[in-house]
């Protein structure tokens, strides 16, 4: 099927109000937004794509009961003869997201999608469709490829703000029209529980929404699903990620602070002290709520390279699962170092083969930055 490469920005931004309109506006400062169970099954935390080439994309939702992903594509928002792709079914095992991955797209275009969530019982059942767009890799040089750049959101105890009107940067990234969002980790704090308020210097008062699952540190599966639930309660996260695909990586605080495998906490917070737990938990979360393409296989990890056609390649890197333990960094020999033998030998590998005319290293800390973490380490 042919699509037109560019959408008209009216257009666009039609196709993204239903997916920021689905989820209301919270009714008092403090209270998350409420969900209305109807009869039919409800993609209200909106959708959003991830790992997108120049032929293909994961397409993510999550439904609010068990019902079946049905994805529709179209080269126009009208959706005249879609094409549809058949995903999986939604359950508790997953907290009730999925992802479907679409192969044989048109290189170079715009893409426009709908996600149709069917009662299992009933296929004639579905819900409101969610609306998204994203564009393909091109396969031509001339093209040109624009992202946008971040990490860490809701860091410290700041969280969604409605008196600012919330996230409102991803309002700004996505005024920038960019090909996809590359998110250098930390996508959500685990270890940063946020209260109602926190006092300014000036003497005001921020307000945060908040939410059960993010008033203590992360332990449970289903505090740190809620963490990543926590975020899309923004309308203005919800809205970008209808329209722009992300590359996602993770850092330490979808864990705990500096954490590394085997690691044994300290921290009072804690009742559950062992990392490995902790961790496993949080990858398990990271995976259902992000379409990353590799955490979808069997022994999946969060390292990949995506090929955004002639012009660029992505290496994105996992700099906790194999590191060793923090030390003072005074050794003269370190075999495992931050990477791990057998990522460190991936990047070569990889490195090597790219012909990409830009390769970016997509590394969630700083070359060269060092981190204390306690007295010695």
């Amino acid at each position: 099927m042919s699509h037109s490469p560019f959408p008209r920005r009216r257009s666009v931004l039609r196709g993204t109000l239903a997916a920021s309109a689905a989820l209301s506006l919270p009714t008092a400062l403090g209270a998350a937004p409420a969900f209305a169970r109807s009869g039919r099954p409800n993609a209200a935390w909106g959708v959003q794509t991830g790992d997108v080439t120049a032929d293909s994309g994961l397409v993510w939702v999550r439904s609010d009961r068990p019902a079946r992903m049905v994805v529709e594509t179209s080269a126009t928002e009208s959706f005249r003869n879609p094409r549809r792709w058949h995903g999986p079914l939604l359950g508790p095992g997953t907290d009730f997201t999925g992802t479907t991955r679409l192969r044989g797209l048109p290189s170079g275009e715009q893409i426009h999608y709908r996600v149709l969530l069917a009662d299992p019982d009933d296929p004639r059942r579905t819900g409101e469709p969610v609306t998204g767009t994203f564009r393909t890799a091109s396969g031509r040089r001339r093209d040109g490829v624009r992202f946008v750049w971040s990490g860490d959101l809701a860091g410290q105890g700041w969280g969604i703000n409605p008196e600012l009107g919330g996230y409102t940067i991803y309002n700004a990234m996505a005024a920038l029209d960019p090909d996809f969002f590359l998110c250098s980790g930390d996508t959500v704090y685990a270890d940063g529980p946020i209260g109602e308020t926190v006092a300014l210097p000036d003497g005001r008062t921020w307000r945060n929404i908040t939410t059960e699952e993010k008033s203590k540190v992360a332990e449970t599966l289903a505090e740190f699903r809620g963490n990543f639930r926590y975020n899309l309660l923004d309308a203005n996260l919800r809205a970008f990620n209808a329209r722009v695909p992300s590359v996602v990586q993770w850092d330490d605080h979808e864990v705990t602070n500096n954490w590394y495998p085997g690691e044994i906490l300290t921290d009072g917070r804690y009742t559950e002290k062992r990392v490995d737990v902790l961790a496993a938990r949080a990858r398990r979360a990271f995976s259902e709520y992000f379409p990353v393409s590799t955490l979808r296989r069997p022994g999946g990890r969060v390292h990949r390279v995506l090929r955004h056609g002639p012009l660029l390649d992505v290496f994105v890197l996992d700099m906790r699962t194999y590191r060793n333990a923090n030390s003072p960094g005074d050794q003269a020999v370190d075999e495992q170092g931050i990477l791990g033998r057998e990522q460190l030998e991936w990047l070569k590998r990889e490195l090597s083969r790219s012909r990409a005319v830009w390769k970016v290293i997509a590394s969630d800390m700083p070359i060269g930055l060092v981190v204390p973490d306690g007295a010695t380490a």
